[in-house]
């Protein structure tokens, strides 16, 4: 059994050793072989077995997901555990998908901390690392996702046709002010379609970073990889 939570860039452990000796047999480099470090080399060949799918544009970014992993170990012999993750298009929505309705959720310090522990349920992440990252995020963003501050029409985002809730179409939105289409792209599978919902989005944000940035699946490394989620660091977007 393989388990996806396992396979992410800059893991290091059996399960990628195992998606490595697949990748090879596939007919796939990997020069320094199977280490069991998803690095560089890696993310590479896992690209050229998700064309080798059918997968394209970002979708084939050489970041494992359910479907690509699945096929991949029918086709050498492994089960693929999807549980407790949503890798990047397990959850995905259209743009289309995206709805605008603020659902009134709370705000305030302890209330995004809360919020933040659910997320991190979701998504598989530890909430040690992901909680103070989260609410640090949401302080920044959106004066921990305080009435007035839900919404972005200021900034170079903030553009487009107007959406359902009559703010530009790409104004970034939520607690930790997610862009509708970046929402929509790393959506968690069960959670709401509105980036309003602070859940959803803060999901949707650690989805974000663990692809954009290479924050681990624990996200021991989260503060470090990404400066707005760092407390000790000037704001800086993300």
């Amino acid at each position: 059994m393989v388990s996806l939570a396992n396979v992410q860039f800059g893991e290091e452990n059996e399960d990628v050793r195992t998606v490595q000796k697949a990748l090879i047999a596939r007919g796939h480099t990997i020069p320094d072989g199977a280490t069991g470090y998803f690095g560089e080399q890696t993310k590479a060949a896992y690209q050229a077995e998700q064309r080798a799918q059918g997968f394209t544009g970002s979708d084939a970014d050489g970041i494992p997901g359910c479907a690509s992993l699945t096929a991949l170990g029918k086709s050498i012999g492994f089960p693929v555990d999807c549980a407790g993750v949503s890798a990047k298009g397990a959850g995905r929505l259209s743009l289309a998908q995206v709805t605008y309705h603020d659902p009134g959720d709370d705000f305030g310090e302890a209330a995004m901390q809360r919020y933040a522990r659910k997320a991190c349920e979701l998504t598989g992440m530890d909430p040690r690392f992901g909680v103070p990252a989260l609410t640090t995020i949401a302080h920044r963003e959106s004066a921990y996702n305080a009435p007035g501050q839900r919404v972005n029409t200021w900034d170079v985002n903030a553009h487009g046709s107007k959406a359902a809730d009559g703010h530009a179409l790409n104004c970034s939105r939520g607690a930790t002010q997610c862009i509708p289409a970046t929402f929509a792209a790393y959506h968690q599978a069960g959670t709401a379609t509105t980036p309003y919902d602070v859940v959803a989005c803060m999901c949707a944000t650690i989805n974000y970073v663990r692809d954009r940035y290479h924050v681990d699946q624990s996200g021991s490394n989260f503060a470090a990889r990404v400066q707005q989620a760092d407390p000790n660091r000037p704001p800086q977007g993300y």
